[in-house]
């Protein structure tokens, strides 16, 4: 017989003990008793009936963990493991449940917990919605109220939108494939800017195609955003946790992806009104600038209607001077013409008188005793010239003077 060593025999229980499919995936139902909390937050206790115990070890963070009590019946989901250094068998706990739960929800746990391991349920990976679709998939049953809703909801709020209805069963064993072929049919159309899973509530079993692990891997492959609304607000499946958003119900998911006509016009009214007191303001402020300026211009610049005024007063006065002036020189211009006039021999010859010319040297006949007997004479008058002989002695005669009255009358006669 072969001797074996502590470590062989105990790394052989560990190898069998594990490797074993059944103790990978157990499911047990007891009562916890010695509970125990380290200080880290992991659980230490035990499961028990009335014939045995089973040592037991979850971990900080486990789901259900909150329901371990000393005494208390749970169901507890885990696998078997040897722990060498103590050479202690424990039963590792990932899933804690009050005792009685269903098949079904136990089923539901398990498979929460693996796709969010997988990370089908990652926060980082979910889109944000678009704000103005044009085109809304809806996956639901042709025939139920959701669907009714859902239109009157649309029409409502936002008649924009185009709803692009992708019929399945909600319900039943065929209902899974019918729900990922639809939403694997609207991605493949494009048209659609948002999809919506809607079904009414129900009991678990009704809402089971939406915790079917083909519909979650669908709704994760979705290239175009979806939101799941499934039951009521108290319902939950894992279509809600996979999907970029959940809605409470199927009317609450048609008014999430539209926008509100209404509020749309109040914003729009908001930032009219917004944008007119912005122009109101920047219109008061040029003319504010324009005022000061204006202010500044005229403290800088002279008085243009001053300087307009006094223009006018100097055209005035330059006016009524060149007038005066002209006067003036027409006068001066008369009172020269009137000398010159006076002084033309041509006017005194009208006048009656003569110039006397002696000789051929033409000399001007002044005096009686220039001339003597025989002496040639030219007689200017006013209209010629006549030739004469002087045929006596000349002898000067005083002037005479006429009376005043004589003088006189000439004066009328020449006026």
């Amino acid at each position: 017989m072969a001797v074996y060593t502590v470590s062989q025999v105990s790394q052989h229980v560990k190898e069998v003990l594990e490797n074993d499919p059944l103790l990978a995936d157990v499911l047990v139902e007891g009562e916890v008793s010695n509970l125990r909390v380290s200080s880290a937050g992991h659980s230490y206790f035990s499961l028990k009936d009335d014939q045995a115990l089973l040592n037991c070890v979850m971990f900080r963070g486990q789901p259900g963990a909150e329901l371990l009590a000393s005494g208390s019946a749970v169901l507890a989901h885990g696998r078997l493991q040897f722990y060498e250094p103590r050479g202690s068998t424990d039963f590792m706990v990932d899933l804690a449940m009050a005792a009685g739960v269903g098949e079904l929800a136990l089923e539901l746990e398990r498979l929460t917990l693996r796709l969010e391991a997988e990370g089908l349920f990652e926060q980082s990976r979910k889109r944000s919605l678009p704000l103005f679709p044009k085109v809304i998939g809806v996956v639901t049953s042709p025939s139920g109220a959701v669907l009714h809703d859902i239109q009157n909801v649309l029409r409502r709020r936002y008649p924009l939108a185009e709803l692009l209805l992708a019929p399945s069963l909600v319900q039943g064993p065929n209902a899974a494939g019918e729900l990922v072929a639809a939403i694997e049919g609207l991605n493949r159309d494009g048209r659609a800017d948002v999809i919506v899973l809607a079904r009414g509530g129900g009991a678990l079993e009704e809402l089971w195609p939406f915790n079917e692990e083909e519909v979650a891997r669908a709704i994760y492959a979705s290239r175009i955003p979806t939101v799941s609304a499934i039951g009521h607000e108290t319902d939950f499946t894992i279509s809600d946790r996979v999907a970029d958003l959940r809605a409470p119900t199927p009317s609450a998911a048609a008014e999430i992806v539209v926008p509100d006509q209404y509020v749309l016009r109040q914003q729009l009214d908001e930032i009219l009104g917004y944008f007119d007191r912005i122009w109101a303001y920047h219109a008061d402020s040029r003319r504010s600038d324009v005022a000061r300026m204006s202010g500044i211009l005229e403290g800088i610049l002279p008085d243009t209607n001053n300087w307009r005024r006094r223009v006018d007063d100097v055209a005035r006065s330059a006016g009524i001077a060149l007038v005066n002036r002209l006067k003036l020189t027409r006068l001066q211009v008369e009172n020269r013409q009137d000398r010159i006039r006076t002084l033309d021999p041509v006017a005194t010859l009208r006048r009656g008188y003569s110039v006397v010319q002696k000789g051929t040297a033409g000399d001007v006949v002044t005096k009686a005793g220039q001339v003597k007997v025989g002496d040639s004479l030219s007689i200017t008058v006013s209209d010629g010239i006549v030739e004469a002989t002087a045929g006596g002695t000349a002898k000067p005669q005083p002037a005479k003077r006429k009376k005043a009255g004589a003088t006189a009358a000439g004066m009328e006669r020449l006026l």
